[in-house]
């Protein structure tokens, strides 16, 4: 092999249309989500052009003699990708839309996370086509900005791919602009011919458990906007007085919190992690961290190479309260990865001193204990029956003491003023990125992309497949003459939005507060120092 595909991956994909021999994989069409966690080079075909290590938006692509040691399982990893799926190619080009004339297609986009950027990308691709984006926070890029682990400073580097569409003079940028507060979805229609919803999943799925109203059993994703200092949790507090917190749930959260709860000052100080949570968690007692997981290490929804890093953590041991941990047959390559992975863990002798991480999998929580506050979490271990089947709530149950719960157990979408809305599955109702009215039809101009679309699940990079397929459909409208209603303007638009008395932040706007922060950073020699107050925000955009 020559060049590896490593732990920062993020299937956004710039790496794979300038490979000359097309040998990064797996590659979808647009709205086909591969079920990898994420690409791989064959090391058979790679020619050693560093083509993909050009491309790369997060520094995850290394020549196999240059792999810092935490990071040497990859080369295996991408190898035995193609050892079960040979590498076959040949796919068409995709042909190029003619240009428009000017003011034939204009296009508002309803937040500023990966999902909103990659569609307006793909929609300034054709060119005449103007965008408008609107974004409640004074800020852009979502969870690249507030929900990737401060100590990924990398993975944050994707938001570089979006900077040439935020600078196309076709592009409206009109960040602190709330839809319901500042204009309404009917707004919108009247000045675009079509609406994409991309506002994201934020909400924490609750526990459904006695005594989850007790202070101290929080949500995983309010943690999170705390530390990285999100405007709307910046005045949060969590107990970190206890040596023990415990995470319900397993994924890739989970194990950004865990790390984050366990790692020493002097690590932290290195990231953009917010100045008051840094200054908490230097003070914090927690010296453990259990995550429970309710099914076994074969169904983890952490990702194999966010496992596999927590074991170079220095001072943290990783402990797996598991012994199901060999592959069955027709358990694909990254199971089978992180079977290995949970072995090594639980073959290793915990050192005298050490923090720890702790994963109990077939655990179930079933009742949060407490006086006026968690005291501890009673859990459940599940059972198998005669014949191997699991038998949820069979085995014995534990009080395990803690005074910080913390559920990581997905996210749910909010309605929108104005949008057909699922109360079953929170998000907004659609056929492939067309939104449905209450019976079921198209409605005329309004689409979805993201989270609010397909659920709270895949990667960074998955929202570009996602975003591809919705404006596909919004394309395939356009053919069919069913977006050709008369609109008003840019220059209208901005006229309401005064007249409503917004306060619109730009794209110069937010470079201000990009340099800020970053200045800010320089003199405390971090990457950035941020401000988690909306109000502070704004005034460095008008300075």
């Amino acid at each position: 092999m020559v060049y590896v595909i490593t732990q920062n991956c993020c299937k956004d994909g710039s790496c794979v249309p300038v490979c000359p021999v097309d040998c990064i994989r797996p590659v979808g069409a647009a709205g086909e989500f591969t079920d990898t966690e994420m690409l791989y080079i064959d090391p058979e075909a790679c020619v050693d052009c560093g083509a993909c290590l050009e491309a790369c938006p997060v520094d995850a692509i290394y020549h196999e003699d240059f792999l810092p040691a935490r990071l040497e399982r990859f080369t295996e990893m991408n190898a035995r990708y193609f050892q079960h799926h040979p590498l076959q190619t040949g796919d068409e080009p995709v042909a190029e839309r003619p240009t428009l004339a000017a003011g034939t297609m204009r296009v508002a986009i309803v937040g500023a996370g990966p999902a909103a950027c990659y569609a307006a990308t793909e929609l300034l691709g054709v060119e005449g086509v103007e965008v408008d984006l609107f974004e409640r926070l004074p800020s852009p890029f979502g969870l690249v900005r507030a929900g990737v682990a401060p100590d990924h400073q990398d993975t944050k580097l994707v938001v570089d791919v979006f900077h040439d569409a935020f600078e196309n003079p076709r592009f409206g940028c009109h960040l602190n602009v709330e839809i319901g507060r500042d204009v309404t979805h009917e707004d919108l229609l009247a000045h675009h011919h079509a609406v994409i919803y991309a506002v994201g999943a934020s909400k924490s799925y609750d526990l459904g458990i006695p005594g989850e109203d007790l202070p101290g059993n929080e949500a995983a994703a309010d943690f999170v906007g705390w530390y990285q200092g999100h405007p709307d949790h910046g005045g949060d507090q969590f107990d970190l007085s206890a040596e023990r917190a415990v995470i319900v749930g397993n994924g890739n959260v989970a194990l950004d919190v865990a790390r984050i709860l366990l790692l020493p000052r002097d690590r932290l100080a290195k990231t953009d992690i917010a100045d008051h949570a840094l200054q908490a968690l230097a003070d914090s007692n927690i010296k453990e961290v259990v995550i429970l997981a309710r099914r076994g290490p074969r169904n983890a929804a952490f990702s194999v190479g966010e496992f596999q890093a927590l074991g170079f953590l220095p001072g943290i041991d990783v402990i797996v309260d598991n012994d199901d941990l060999d592959p069955h047959a027709g358990d694909d390559i990254e199971t089978v990865m992180k079977l290995e992975v949970a072995r090594e863990y639980a073959q290793r002798q915990p050192s005298p001193g050490n923090k720890r991480i702790v994963f109990r999998f077939m655990t179930t929580p079933a009742e949060v204990v407490g006086n006026g506050k968690v005291q501890g979490l009673r859990v459940v271990h599940h059972g198998f029956d005669k014949t191997g089947r699991l038998v949820p709530g069979a085995g014995h149950t534990e009080l395990i003491e803690t005074t910080l719960i913390l559920r990581s157990i997905g996210y749910q979408g909010s309605p929108v003023d104005g949008v057909p809305f699922d109360v079953d599955q929170c998000i907004i109702p659609n056929d492939h990125g067309r939104v449905l009215d209450h019976d079921g039809h198209p409605l005329p101009g309004v689409y979805v992309t993201g989270w609010i679309k397909r659920g709270p699940r895949g990667v960074i990079g998955t929202n570009r497949t996602c975003a591809e397929e919705t404006v596909t459909r919004l394309w395939e409208d356009f053919d069919d003459g069913k977006l050709t209603r008369d609109v008003q303007d840019r220059a209208a638009l901005e006229e309401l939005l005064t007249q409503r008395n917004a306060d619109p932040v730009g794209w110069s706007g937010w470079c201000a507060i990009d340099t800020a922060e970053r200045k800010r950073g320089v003199e405390a020699s971090r990457p950035r120092v941020k401000f988690v107050d909306t109000a502070e925000m704004i005034a460095a955009a008008k300075a």
